[in-house]
């Protein structure tokens, strides 16, 4: 830490939105040079900091302070002048446009009109070269990885009157080999003398980097300490208000007869994969980003065209070209992507529970208000989803809330078989063990369950059976007696 002068500061800051006192009297305060990490369950106040602070939002009362001036208001213009830049979890990016040209959008550098190409390459190269990454910068943003559009944004930020950094889940859609990069990149930042305010649930991250740390828990803060003081139990008890076992739920159903069987499917991401999955049964599906796994799920569901092979429900072959085909037939996927592709997210939670069965509660071709919301009800109540109202819009609600109501569609939808891809993304410890407790639940109701997970423990700790995938092909399947972290990265990186 370069020491103690505060840059920012957060000064009984309060919010409310209908129904929900998002922040309460919070004040914080923010040093030159740090790494401050702020962390919560969700629905806990951090998104709406995010907001405070970079005055994408007004606060109720309260005032925020830069390097000594006192604002009563902030807009998004002024904390940019100020030199606040946040990089939120979805990036904003023009994704046909170069890593160069994103970087000085809106501030191109034209001369007599004239746009001028190297000028903007030149200056957005030496960005890079003062992070250490190696990136061609005429090349088009959708052509990069997601590690690498996470690095875009950041040298987006630094271009401009960088002072405080505000990075909002920068890991959770990374590799563990990219977010060791990443970290590595946030760590130069601080010794160039940036504040970087860094937002995550994944706490052995918070632990390698943070130099102090602030939880919030319902709106208020609980605690600023130094990470040093800190230990992931302290963390977790702070977070959530009580000490919770980290430990994985323990099954002891029996598991029934074959389900599901997917035979010899091929798609132009994956060649020749079978398995099959048994009623009761958790199987987990690992390996590397890239590997093929989100595709092979996507083609079974008929959201990418399979090319050839078979699926089987309870020893009937399904014709599916769409993913209508598979709603239809007791088959639901929670994609990896809950905002663009399990959520209407303008929309009620209501509508989105009741989603996927419009057809069982309408009558001429309408819907059935009074049934859609008992439907709605009842999930609600069985997943414990956090809102005032079920007429609430799914973006009101916390990342952890929303992944709930993307499960309650499909549980409303009485599916036999489920495909989880990375079903605890992004939400914090809480939010994981009702996720994992609600998936030993449909498990023991006889439902077939699939996961996708990035999270080693995640993969070993819930399924019975993984399948590791390597390059678009299956490199073999484990059973639980064999499970250990080395051996599921021999079969990733297709070493056996």
């Amino acid at each position: 830490m370069a020491g103690n002068d505060v840059i920012l500061s957060l000064k009984h800051i309060s919010k409310s939105y209908p129904g929900v006192q998002a922040l309460d009297d919070v004040s914080i305060d923010f040093y030159k040079g740090e790494i401050h990490c702020i962390i919560g369950e969700n629905g806990a106040g951090k998104s709406t900091f995010i907001k405070m602070a970079s005055g994408a939002n007004e606060p109720d009362s309260g005032t925020i302070e830069f390097e000594g001036c006192v604002y009563n208001t902030m807009s998004p213009k002024l904390s940019k002048e100020l030199g606040i830049e946040v990089v939120y979890q979805e990036f904003n990016l023009a994704e046909d446009l170069s890593v160069a040209e994103n970087m000085y959008l809106g501030n191109r550098l034209d001369k007599c009109g004239v746009f001028q190409a190297k000028t903007v390459e030149k200056r957005a190269a030496e960005v890079f070269e003062r992070i250490k990454v190696n990136i061609d910068c005429k090349k088009a943003v959708k052509d990069l990885s997601v590690s690498y559009m996470q690095f875009v944004e950041i040298a987006k930020a630094l271009a401009k009157n960088l002072k405080v950094l505000i990075l909002d889940e920068p890991t959770a859609p990374l590799t563990e080999d990219e977010v060791d990069k990443l970290l590595d990149v946030v760590l130069d930042l601080k010794e160039q003398g940036y504040t970087i305010i860094y937002i995550s649930h994944r706490l052995p991250e918070l632990f390698r980097i943070g130099d102090r740390v602030t939880v919030l828990r319902d709106g208020k803060k609980i605690i600023t300490e130094d990470m040093k003081n800190m230990d992931t139990d302290k963390l977790i008890t702070y977070m959530v208000g009580r000490k919770m076992s980290f430990e994985y739920p323990k099954r002891n159903h029996e598991i029934g007869e074959v389900i599901f069987e997917a035979q010899h499917v091929t798609s132009d991401k994956v060649n020749n994969i079978s398995f099959k999955v048994r009623a009761g049964e958790i199987l987990g599906i690992g390996g590397l980003v890239g590997a093929g796994r989100t595709e092979l799920l996507r083609a079974i569901f008929g959201a990418d065209i399979m090319l050839s092979g078979a699926v089987y429900l309870k020893g009937e072959k399904l014709e599916i070209r769409h993913p209508a085909d598979a709603v239809a037939k007791g088959m639901g996927f929670v994609t990896e992507d809950r905002k663009r592709q399990g959520l209407l997210l303008e929309d009620s939670i209501c509508h989105n529970i009741s989603l996927a069965i419009l057809k069982k509660i309408s009558r001429l071709g309408v819907v059935d208000i009074k049934r859609e919301q008992k439907y709605a009800e009842k999930e609600k109540d069985l997943l414990r989803i956090k809102t005032p109202t079920l007429e609430a819009p799914a973006n009101s609600l916390s990342g952890g809330n929303q992944q709930k109501v993307v499960l309650a569609k499909w549980l409303a939808a009485d599916c036999r078989i489920i495909f989880m891809d990375e079903p605890t993304r992004g939400v914090d410890v809480g939010a994981k063990q009702e996720i994992y407790k609600l998936m030993n639940e449909l498990a023991e109701q006889g439902i077939a369950i699939v996961i996708v997970s990035s999270e080693m423990e995640e993969l070993m700790g819930m399924s019975e059976r993984i399948m590791v995938m390597h390059e678009g092909k299956s490199t073999g399947e484990l059973r639980k007696s064999e499970f250990s972290e080395e051996t599921v990265m021999q079969y990733a990186s297709g070493l056996v």
